[in-house]
């Protein structure tokens, strides 16, 4: 009888059901639920007058067919940056489907904002978080069960309250929005264990739909979240608005801190002027609290209206420094990484980092809140020679004096490696963060604004056999101190400098001492950092790292592997005339995919996915994104090969290997 019913209404569904699976996973009473509404509805679907209504006159690029997506298959991953436009792909279904939206975020303010805004436009809107005394939430609550709002936001900690999943239950929530939805990844770079929570919460109401937001799109981090809210792999996934050609990004390395202070009063200079110009404002990023105190006081002595913002202030303090910055009080902003999500201020300037955060996720959540406004902006990344050896020996030494799980350190430099990566430069920085999240329809072909946009032009081509010759030269000075000592004294060895730890093993007389003599020693150091971040080079230890040579490192020397590495600058090779650019870095940050290497890579996300769930772990255990992508690359057809690739040992081979090389060859084989 039911399925009777189901095939009538669905011949005279809307338009947005042709084709569609938004029945999927529903009992047959949940599918008439969704298809009366649906046919009811049909002549007052008008998304123009509901987007009007919320006091928007056009939708932004991407926002129409992620709303339509959303209502016609009822599941959605959505992937935008911050300041994207996210919060109306569920406000506005929020107002066109019957009952209450529920709308999961952990920033109380931006809830508090955007009910606000909600209600001045005649939405029935509310918000439930622990800011709230018990009586004001115990009104909100009974208003939420006699359904009196049609969206209501809600913290993630209130989900594990029994009494309010049974509201839930008997409230019939058409629609469920995870804002922020990377939190729930568990070895991301800003994961919340409530959000953990959310998927028994979703399996508690099959009838709702389901919209995942989130600002960090890099496909495993897609795959994490589709897995841990019990989403199937076929959930549509919408990217878009990654691309910022506004946004001039540079990279300085710097060496003392007069050095740093310098490079922060130029950026200011440039972007906002002196103090008291009016020409917007800047944020500043430390690693550290004390180092956000003495950078604002450094700042307010030279006349800045400054304030420092992290966690180890009070939540009066912070709240004042956020609303002073929000209401032009303050011109900077010093702050650790708590500083800024949510923060919707569209003047913003610049963005400058005096250290490199955990990822590239983090880095360009961070200095994508300047420009949003769409005029210049100015975003400047710090770094300094120690940095990655700073962050390995951080990342192995654990939290509260025990030890880190070693799959979670790897992982996690894994990420580094990425950012740094893409300090190291080799192609535009806009096009390799728009490779590196997966947004390949909007990359710039080069935006013209970035510091290496600006080398490149100012740069010839390099002979890539020439290129070749110095990096084998290079990994061979790191195959002699391969386990002994650090990066300073491979970058001896091959000047030719002399040293004692050299001199009392013996390298001083091997004939890989000296064969970069030509060049200064600063110029090698910055050319074995690029051979980290290629993954030919590694750091093992703890406080005294030591660089290692990895087997792709091992494949390069040997030329059994091309050395695809544009060389820091300093050192003049021959151009070829077939060259006209140099090649992007190795790598998920700087490699395009062809047809065949892109579909044996997306059959490798879904085999890890599987294996994923089948062990109930985050795919990051199973494999990177990058090694995934060499994977698909090379293409291997034998475990020895397949040893070959960046992040695949010998445990990993015998565990997963197998299954790796059967989709390889699977995929390689289709049609």
């Amino acid at each position: 009888m039911a399925g009777d019913i189901i095939g009538v209404l669905v011949m005279g569904a809307p338009r947005l059901l042709a084709g569609s699976d938004f029945c999927t996973g529903l009992t047959p009473g949940g599918r008439i639920s969704w298809i009366l509404w649906f046919v009811q509805a049909e002549t007052a679907l008008d998304l123009e007058a509901a987007l009007r209504k919320l006091g928007y006159a056009a939708f932004r690029p991407g926002q129409r067919e992620a709303i339509e997506t959303l209502l016609a298959r009822r599941r959605l991953l959505l992937v935008a940056p911050t300041g994207g436009g996210k919060s109306l792909t569920y406000q506005l279904p929020a107002t066109l489907l019957p009952g209450t939206t529920l709308v999961v975020s952990p920033l109380v303010a931006l809830m508090q904002d955007q009910v606000l805004a909600l209600e001045a436009r005649g939405v029935p809107a509310t918000f439930l978080a622990a800011t709230l005394d018990g009586a004001e939430l115990r009104r909100r609550m009974a208003r939420l069960g006699e359904g009196r709002y049609a969206i209501a936001y809600v913290a993630p900690e209130r989900l594990v309250y029994p009494g309010f999943r049974g509201l839930l239950k008997d409230l019939g929530v058409p629609l469920v929005a995870i804002d922020e939805a990377h939190c729930i990844s568990e070895w991301g770079h800003d994961f919340r264990p409530e959000y953990l929570g959310i998927g028994s919460l979703l399996a508690d109401l099959p009838a709702a739909a389901v919209l995942a937001c989130t600002a960090t799109a890099t496909p495993v981090v897609r795959d994490e979240i589709l897995a841990r809210l019990g989403l199937p792999p076929e959930t549509p996934q919408i990217i878009h608005g990654f691309a910022r050609p506004n946004l001039g990004l540079r990279v300085a390395e710097v060496r003392a801190e007069r050095e740093r202070a310098g490079c922060v009063d130029a950026v200011l200079a440039e972007a906002i002027g002196k103090p008291g110009a009016d020409r917007g404002v800047a944020i500043v990023y430390a690693p550290t609290r004390k180092g956000a105190e003495a950078e604002s006081a450094r700042l307010k002595a030279r006349g800045w209206r400054s304030g420092a913002y992290h966690a180890g202030m009070g939540g009066a303090a912070r709240d004042t420094v956020q609303r002073a910055f929000l209401a032009d009080q303050l011109e900077v902003v010093v702050a650790t990484n708590a500083f800024g999500m949510g923060i919707d201020r569209a003047d913003v300037r610049a963005v400058v980092h005096l250290a490199p955060p955990g990822s590239l996720e983090a880095y360009y959540q961070e200095v994508g809140r300047a420009g949003r406004d769409g005029a210049p902006a100015l975003g400047l990344l710090l770094v300094a020679p120690g940095d990655m050896a700073l962050r390995r020996r951080l990342l192995e030494g654990g939290a509260d004096g025990q030890a880190p799980d070693p799959a979670v350190v790897e992982h996690k430099w894994t990420l580094f490696l990425e950012l740094m990566r893409w300090v190291e430069g080799g192609s535009c920085r806009h096009d390799a963060i728009l490779r590196y999240f997966g947004d390949e329809g909007e990359t710039l072909h080069g935006c013209g604004r970035c510091d290496v946009c600006a080398a490149l032009s100012d740069q010839g081509p390099q002979d890539p056999e020439e290129v070749s010759l110095v990096v084998r030269k290079a990994l061979s000075g790191i195959a002699r101190v391969h386990g002994r000592f650090g990066i300073n004294a491979a970058a001896k060895l091959l000047k030719g400098a002399l040293d004692p730890r050299l001199e009392r093993t013996g390298l001083h007389t091997t004939t890989t001492f000296g064969v970069l003599r030509e060049h200064d020693e600063e110029w090698i150091l910055r050319l074995l950092r690029r051979c980290v971040t290629a993954g030919w080079v590694d750091f093992q230890g703890g406080d005294r790292p030591v660089v290692v040579l990895t087997l792709s490192g091992r494949a390069v020397m040997k030329s059994e592997r091309p050395a695809r590495l544009l060389l820091p600058r300093g050192l003049e090779l021959r151009p070829t005339s077939a060259a006209r650019r140099p090649a992007a870095l190795p790598g998920v940050a700087g490699d395009v995919l062809d047809a065949a290497a892109e579909r044996v890579f997306e059959a490798l996300r879904a085999h890890r996915l599987r294996l994923a769930r089948d062990q109930a772990v985050p795919p990051y255990v199973i494999a990177s994104d990058r090694t995934l992508r060499e994977i698909a690359q090379l293409r291997p057809t034998s475990l020895g090969a397949l040893l070959m690739v960046h992040g695949i040992g010998s445990t990993k081979a015998e565990r997963y290997g197998r299954g790796f090389l059967e989709v390889v060859q699977a995929a390689s084989s289709a049609p």
